[in-house]
């Protein structure tokens, strides 16, 4: 087995070390053209830089790499809310469509210039500034201007997916102010504004200026990537051809990225199915998200015969939260105490022994595996500071702290069970001739709704499992759910309109979270769709916490921010939350190879297979 490339583990924490100490450098005290730009202090990278640290610029070039999604897709535009679309387009940052501004993934939140040869803001962040480079091209050979850069900004921000728009509102005025640049005012003190306008993809204005925007289709986006689509099978197949013209293959942050020929993706109708063809050698990449299956289901002839390896990759990334989501717009779910007794009865020793063998930790809050978590026992210093003004509505545990029942090892957790009972009774509830009732004897009755392709970090065979488990605990309670499937159409249709009542939950979180948490967390989620706020939660106080992060002058006060949120959130009781991984487990054909310096985000997006080569035979 090979094993994540960074030397040692202490290495790893002394480059993340590394990082969080240049965040607290002072900000420029004057506003000049840069090459990058820092959420705090200065980029780790200076101008002039050969590549980026986690590359290998003498990687070669060819190759095809065969990887694979589940569920199906009908559109070939990410940027907006209507339809199905190929999401590689959206999640590959840079493949196809590329920003002003590239993110490194070896630091928390710095930004170096991809179409902008240079960025300039003042101190304060009120306004940012990109400057074009001259050279910047679509694939079709036209020029990247500025109209084109405008047009986007605006295109997205009024007709684009919900997640732009937030931002967009942000800024007062876009003027151009020169023949290659492009100036943003805010209207709102938040400087992460400055470096949010580096990041949005780059449209090709003559293309689109003649149609609806906002409706989906198959229409081939021309975008300056060093990659074009080649073919489209719908619902199937689509793969990417690399662009020999590709007008940034000589720049620094370009260097040993889009290496092969070819990238292909195949849909598939769920993981197991794709797990097969992985076996049989019809794609070449496959990242194991159970840590049981890691060490059991990796006896077959290919391994065997050396025709595949195995990697773990290691990453000093939040946990994110991922696991079963309550929706409080069903007043069901409304009562936290409701919300608790569902996690009580939720008997994850239990789960976590039968799925995983007990190998990979409980995510015990939104930020776990990482320095912005919330920190155990009472809230003290600033964090109580910053929560102190809401104390009278946040939920108990908020303020106190707030920690998991622990389970227990067998599948009917006793005192589990009797927590549930007298938080459900405290709320109205109690069992009656076997079944849960309110007062006015109506039954308590949902849904849980679940996706037959599973997901990005679960199968769909390993979330009914864990749904069935606790479906059979809930019968201890007087309760009996419906658990329905549903296709990824159908399945992304109804939770981006919230049609559900409990569903499975996956957002991944970033080590600079900053104003897409207003997406995620924000009262305008409650009623605007295709936001992430799927559990419907409205909190003064969460969004105070999301606009301190924008505000903070210094790193310690961004970090008792996000604290601040992270107890917002858990204590919530939004989530039922499940295991994590410290490590990413990507087992792929022996051919393929990374760089040995393995960067901070670890497996992300920027990583595979942006940085990935095929060794030549």
């Amino acid at each position: 087995m090979r094993f994540c490339k960074i030397t040692s583990k202490s290495a790893f924490w002394r480059r993340f070390t590394l990082c969080v100490c240049v965040a607290y450098l002072p900000l420029a005290s004057s506003a000049e053209p840069m090459h990058a730009i820092a959420m705090y202090g200065k980029p780790a990278l200076e101008p002039g830089f050969s590549h980026l640290p986690y590359t290998n610029p003498q990687a070669p070039k060819g190759g095809t790499i065969r990887l694979a999604e589940t569920g199906s897709f009908d559109s070939l535009n990410p940027w907006i809310l209507m339809g199905n679309p190929v999401w590689p387009i959206y999640t590959q940052p840079g493949m196809l469509t590329e920003s002003l501004m590239t993110r490194s993934i070896d630091e928390p939140f710095t930004l170096y210039g991809l179409l902008a040869e240079s960025v300039e803001t003042d101190p304060g962040r009120g306004w940012v500034e990109f400057t074009l480079r001259p050279e910047a091209r679509f694939s079709d050979g036209s020029a990247v201007t500025i109209e084109d850069v405008m047009w986007s900004y605006e295109t997205l921000g009024t007709r684009g997916h919900p997640r732009y728009s937030a931002v967009w509102d942000k800024v007062e005025k876009m003027e151009q102010t020169g023949p290659r640049s492009v100036r943003f005012t805010f209207n709102t003190a938040d400087r992460e504004l400055a470096l949010l306008m580096g990041m949005r993809p780059i449209l090709k204005k003559a293309q689109w200026q003649d149609r609806d925007f906002s409706q989906s289709g198959l229409m081939v986006p021309i975008g300056s990537g060093p990659y074009v689509i080649d073919r489209v099978d719908p619902g199937r197949m689509i793969s990417f051809r690399r662009n020999p013209d590709y007008w940034g293959r000589d720049l620094p942050v370009t260097q040993g990225t889009g290496n092969f020929d070819e990238i292909r993706f195949d849909y598939f109708a769920d993981a197991s199915t794709m797990f097969e063809a992985f076996k049989a050698g019809e794609i070449d990449v496959w990242r194991e998200l159970v840590a049981a299956r890691w060490d059991r289901d990796f006896d077959f002839p290919a391994m065997r015969e050396g025709r595949i390896e195995k990697s773990e990759i290691a990453h000093g990334r939040p946990s994110g939260i991922i696991g079963l989501v309550m929706n409080t717009r069903n007043p069901l779910f409304a009562d936290w105490r409701v919300r608790q007794a569902m996690i009580e009865a939720f008997n994850y020793r239990f789960i976590n022994m039968t799925l995983s063998g007990g190998k990979d930790p409980r995510i015990t809050s939104y930020f776990s595996n990482s320095e912005l978590a919330m920190q155990p026992g009472p809230a003290t210093g600033r964090v109580a500071e910053l929560l102190a003004p809401f104390a009278g509505e946040l939920p108990p545990g908020t303020l106190e702290g707030y920690a998991l029942p622990k389970g227990g090892e067998r599948a009917v957790d006793r005192r589990g069970i009797s927590a549930a009972l007298r938080l459900l009774a405290e709320a109205g509830w109690k069992v009656q001739d076997g079944e849960l009732r309110d007062d006015r004897n109506q039954p308590f009755s949902f849904e849980i709704l679940l996706n037959q392709s599973g997901s990005a970090m679960r199968t769909s065979a390993e979330t009914r499992q864990i749904v069935n488990i606790f479906v059979e605990s809930l019968r201890n309670l007087g309760i009996r759910p419906r658990v329905t499937l549903l296709d990824p159409a159908q399945y992304v249709e109804r939770t981006n309109n919230y049609q559900f009542d409990m569903t499975w939950y996956e957002r991944g979180l970033s080590l600079s979270p900053g104003n897409e948490q207003l997406l995620y967390w924000g009262a305008n989620g409650v009623t605007q769709t295709g936001s992430k706020n799927w559990m419907g939660m409205t909190s003064p106080a969460a969004e105070a916490m999301i606009a301190e992060m924008g505000r903070a002058r210094t790193y310690e006060d961004y970090l008792a921010a996000v604290r601040a949120l992270d107890r917002i959130l858990t204590a919530g009781r939004y989530v039922i939350p499940v295991s994590y991984s410290r490590i990413s487990r990507l087992a792929h054909g022996a051919s393929l190879d990374y760089p040995e310096n393995t960067p901070l985000y670890g497996d992300w997006p920027g990583f595979m297979p942006d940085i990935w080569w095929q060794e030549r035979k």
